[in-house]
């Protein structure tokens, strides 16, 4: 019941929370306990904790299904890494974007999808199956190709990436316990039936905790956010849709395995581009706070877009069984 409820609902469950952290301060004085207060490292424990449900709710068959159908899946991975930095950049460019907020739009861009995406798939009456493999190939390759990119676009200005590092923090954090976790699922019953209940619980919790954190860490900076950088957001998180439903079409996929690649590219994994702006730009604070309003705008527009393709494939359905008759 109440894994359903805050599924469903994540979107409000991740305003209320992050209004929570924004008004803990003033609510309960400086001095009282604040569970928003996260650092980097917690931040990254959680991420972790994210990753490893994301590996204990992969079943043997979709795992299975990634091999066979290995061209499409790594077809769609490719449109996603590719068109996604790409399109950062140069709405980065386009709307003037420095510093923190530069790093930020960048990275919301090199990461590679969230495990939200998979659910508004769901939703949207999309082929889960290819979205769950879209997810697990874009997330196994991340340690190679986030600090690949971020060094390609960053080179230019004058913006540090420590590739080693970067590439290590993400085989850690989100490699490592995914594989961990499908591992245990596979061959521990009990910790299947466990992760059945408690896992999707335990990763949206955390994602909702770690941008709360950001939020309430950066509340002058959230009231003075300019709207140019919202815009930037915006656009990038369309512009994301398109090259997900154009990919799509350009490597001649099903109607139900277009709506989830639109839906991959478009929702990006901003929770640990969140992170990863936290451990490694602790100096550009900015950075962290375009992070997770990316992931309120993706969650945002990505339900509204679920909703739609869900109406449009109903229609389509209705017609084809009118035909039939």
């Amino acid at each position: 019941m109440f894994k359903r409820i805050l599924s469903k609902y994540l979107l409000l469950w991740l305003v209320l929370v992050c209004v929570l952290g924004f008004s803990w301060k003033t609510l309960f004085g400086e001095s009282a306990p604040n569970p928003f207060g996260l650092d980097a490292n917690q931040m990254a424990t959680l991420i972790s904790v994210t990753m490893l449900a994301v590996g204990s709710l992969l079943p043997p068959d979709e795992v299975k299904g990634v091999v066979k159908n290995w061209p499409k899946i790594l077809g769609g991975t490719f449109v996603q890494y590719v068109s996604m930095p790409l399109l950062a950049f140069c709405v980065a460019k386009a709307f003037h974007l420095t510093g923190g907020y530069f790093i930020g739009i960048m990275l919301a861009g090199c990461v590679p999808g969230a495990m939200a995406s998979n659910v508004l798939t769901l939703t949207a009456r999309g082929n889960v199956s290819y979205s769950v493999g879209l997810t697990t190939s874009a997330t196994l390759l991340s340690p190679f190709v986030v600090p690949g990119t971020m060094w390609f676009f960053f080179r230019d200005h004058d913006v540090d990436v420590d590739f080693l590092s970067v590439m290590v923090s993400l085989l850690l954090t989100v490699v490592l316990p995914v594989v961990l976790g499908f591992t245990l699922s596979s061959t521990w019953k009990l910790w299947r039936k466990g992760s059945e209940v408690f896992a999707e619980i335990a990763a949206n919790i955390a994602i909702i905790w770690i941008i709360s954190s950001v939020v309430a860490n950066n509340g002058e900076k959230i009231a003075n956010l300019k709207f140019v950088t919202i815009a930037a957001i915006l656009v990038l998180n369309f512009l994301g849709y398109l090259a997900g439903y154009w990919g799509g079409v350009a490597l001649k996929l099903t109607p139900a395995m277009r709506r989830a690649l639109t839906i991959e590219v478009g929702m990006q994994n901003a929770g640990l581009g969140t992170t990863l702006a936290t451990l490694f730009f602790e100096d550009q604070p900015e950075a962290a706070l375009v992070c997770a309003s990316y992931t309120f705008g993706c969650m945002a527009t990505g339900v509204i877009l679920a909703q739609c393709f869900r109406i449009v494939a109903e229609r389509a359905e209705r017609q084809s069984a009118s035909k039939s008759a």
